[in-house]
């Protein structure tokens, strides 16, 4: 009986080199003020090691079992941390920081480089292929640029594009023969890194969801904003340096339409 037990105790006692890693993540954990969860999934091991490097005194990465992270997520009693626990799936690595959440997730969009679309994956922008000469030899290739819209001709024994096209839209999967093509032409429409899925903030101890941010697109409808709040504080006859320009004109455009009036019936100025 005895000699039972102690295999049963030999089996379920926990490696030392594992409670380490959950203390080490526990400590993290605690001493930062942005805890946030990104997917690793296909991040090649070299671009992994590159953001890190760029990352140093910045932020700290982690990868280690979801067992582990649980466990240490669990020794921390921090309010609405635990919540974040719904975000550790598979191939997640952990960044820990003093950084804003939002600050630590514009750098890691910063850091995502070009490549190559495989078939199925999701077209972040349009793809387009746009006209020029290519170093492509004729024969089957041609078939293969044309199943794609693309219109081709011969130029000194070299395939040229003629007219160019979309080949894939935003948001659309991108299909088998879209992926030859690129992959051919050398062109690299994907990006790859680490992309953010939720971060806590122990200073407003929240959880922020959706942080992924695209610099362009918000960019865009900042500009789009600006035009909206432009237009609406001139409406509303709000005065500011931005709106007295339009005022400015506006008035001027009513004198002239008065003295117009003024003097097609006869008046004086």
């Amino acid at each position: 009986m005895a000699k039972a037990e102690t295999k049963t105790n030999e089996k379920n006692k926990v490696p030392e080199y594992k409670k380490k890693v959950v203390e080490d993540l526990a400590n993290d954990i605690r001493n930062s003020q942005t805890i946030l969860v990104a997917s690793t999934k296909n991040l090649p091991g070299s671009q992994f090691h590159e953001i890190k490097k760029k990352l140093r005194g910045k932020a700290i990465i982690k990868v280690a079992k979801k067992s582990l992270v649980l466990r240490a997520f669990g020794m921390v009693e921090k309010g609405a941390l635990q919540h974040l626990k719904e975000k550790i799936v598979a191939d997640v690595a952990l960044f820990f920081s003093n950084l804003d959440a939002f600050e630590l997730s514009s750098l890691l969009s910063d850091n995502l480089s070009p490549a190559k679309a495989k078939m199925g994956d999701i077209a972040p922008e349009d793809i387009s292929i746009e006209p020029g000469p290519t170093n492509m030899i004729p024969g089957p290739a041609i078939s293969e640029l044309s199943s794609v819209g693309l219109k081709v001709a011969v130029e000194n024994g070299k395939i040229a594009i003629k007219q160019g096209a979309t080949v894939v839209k935003k948001g659309e999967r991108v299909p088998e023969k879209v992926v030859g093509v690129l992959a051919k032409l050398n062109i690299l429409p994907m990006r790859v890194g680490f992309e953010p899925i939720a971060a806590y903030d122990s200073k407003s101890d929240m959880v922020y969801s959706n942080i992924k941010i695209d610099k362009k697109e918000a960019l865009e409808k900042l500009r789009e904003s600006i035009g909206k709040a432009l237009g609406f504080a001139v409406n509303m006859k709000y005065s500011t340096k931005e709106t007295i320009v339009f005022f400015i004109a506006k008035a001027g455009a009513e004198e002239k339409a008065i003295l117009n009036l003024v003097n097609k019936h006869g008046g004086t100025q």
